[in-house]
C-alpha cells in the first residue's frame, strides 16, 4: 500500500500511527509558479525545479533531484495493491490533488486501486486548517473511511488540471459553471484561484491585498502576519514560505509596496522568514486605497497555473463587484 501525503508532517504522523504501507510526502507547491500545458514529464520537472529554486533559495540541482525522486516513488504504484491520497479542502491541496489524479488517470492501473481521504473538518477540532493538526490517533481514525476513486472523479480531476494549465482562463471559467460535485471541494478552491489574479481595483490579487492590509493593522512582523493571514484566508492553504515569497515580490518591485526592516528581502531561509518585519510604503498605501494600480506602476511577471501575466497590463483581471474574472485583451 502506498500513501501520498501533502507534506512531511502528515506523512511522519501517519508512520508513527502505524498505518500500514509506505508513506511519501508530495513536496511540491503547484499552486505557485508555472504549470504550462504541453510539457513532457522531464520538461515539467525542469520547469518546476527552476521555479522552486528561484522562489525558495534552494539549488536547482537539489530541487530537480527531489522532484525526480518523488516521481520515481509515484511510478512504483504498480508494486502496490492500493494507493491512498491524503489531502484537504484548500486551494493548495486541491491543486496538488488534481495533478496527482491526472497523473494516475493517464496510466494503466492494472490491479492497483486508488483511494481518497479528503476532509475540511474533524470532530473536536474547532478551527480545522489541515491534516497536520491531527495526532496519531485522530489520523488513524480516518484510514477506515477512505473511499475508492471513481472514473467520474478521475475524469473531473484531469479536466480541471488541463483547465488550470491552459494559457488562458476560458476553460477554467467554463469548468466552474459545470457540475463539479464529484470532487466536492474543488469548485470553491478554484474559485479562490481566480481571485488571485490582479484586481480591477488596484492590480493586486486577493492574497497580496489581504497581506498588505494587515500590516497597517499592526501585523508588520512576519511571525504575527502569517497567522493573521491564515485566520483570514485559510481557504488558500498557504504555508509561511508561500506568503513570504508574495511579500518579497512586493518589496522587490520597482516601486515597492513594502519595506523590509533589514533590507534583505531577497533572502529565503527559515530564520530570515521568522525574523522579518514589513512596513508599508506610501506607494503601498496608495495601492491599498485603490488610488494606484500595482501592475501599471510596476509591471507584472507572474505565473498563475498555465497563464503567464507579463508587462504593464494584465490580460485577466478579477472584478470584486461582479465576482468575475474579466478579459481585457
Amino acid at each position: 500500500m502506498l500513501h501520498i501525503h501533502n507534506g512531511d508532517s502528515t506523512a511522519g504522523t501517519a508512520r508513527q500511527a502505524n498505518i500500514p504501507g509506505e508513506h511519501i510526502a508530495w513536496r511540491e507547491a503547484l499552486v505557485c509558479g508555472p504549470t504550462p500545458a504541453g510539457l513532457s514529464e522531464a520538461e515539467f520537472i525542469d520547469t518546476r525545479a527552476r521555479h522552486l529554486a528561484d522562489s525558495y533559495g534552494v539549488s536547482i540541482e537539489k530541487c530537480r533531484a527531489e522532484l525526480r525522486a518523488m516521481y520515481e516513488a509515484l511510478a512504483s504504484f504498480s508494486e502496490h495493491d492500493e494507493v491512498v491520497f491524503w489531502f484537504e479542502h484548500d486551494l493548495f491541496c486541491q491543486v496538488q490533488l488534481i495533478y496527482l489524479l491526472h497523473w494516475f488517470a493517464g496510466r494503466d492501473l492494472g490491479r492497483t486501486k486508488l483511494n481518497l481521504i479528503c476532509i475540511d473538518e474533524f470532530p473536536g477540532v474547532q478551527i480545522f486548517h489541515g491534516l497536520g493538526q491531527l495526532n496519531e490517533e485522530q489520523l488513524r481514525s480516518l484510514f477506515p473511511g477512505r473511499r475508492e476513486l471513481t472514473v467520474e472523479q478521475l475524469e473531473l480531476a484531469a479536466k480541471a488540471w488541463a483547465a488550470y494549465c491552459a494559457p488562458d482562463a476560458l476553460a477554467l471559467i467554463a469548468l466552474l459553471k459545470s457540475d463539479m460535485s464529484a470532487l466536492p471541494f474543488l469548485k470553491e478552491a478554484l474559485s479562490k484561484h481566480l481571485q488571485r489574479f490582479p484586481s480591477t481595483r488596484n492590480g493586486l490579487g486577493r492574497v497580496e491585498n489581504a497581506a498588505l492590509g494587515l500590516i497597517p493593522a499592526g501585523y508588520g512582523k512576519f511571525r504575527s502576519l502569517f497567522p493573521a493571514f491564515i485566520r483570514r484566508e485559510s481557504a488558500y492553504g498557504f504555508g509561511d514560505a508561500q506568503l513570504y515569497a508574495s511579500m518579497r515580490r512586493l518589496a522587490l518591485a520597482p516601486k515597492p509596496l513594502v519595506k523590509q526592516d533589514n533590507g534583505r528581502a531577497a533572502a529565503m531561509d527559515p530564520g530570515q522568514i521568522l525574523l522579518s518585519s514589513f512596513e508599508i510604503t506610501d506607494h503601498g498605501k496608495a495601492v491599498l486605497a485603490g488610488e494606484q494600480d500595482f501592475v501599471i506602476s510596476n509591471g507584472i511577471d507572474k505565473w498563475l497555473g498555465g497563464i503567464h501575466l507579463r508587462g504593464k497590463e494584465s490580460a485577466w483581471r478579477w472584478d470584486d463587484e461582479s465576482r468575475q474574472l474579466l478579459v481585457s485583451l
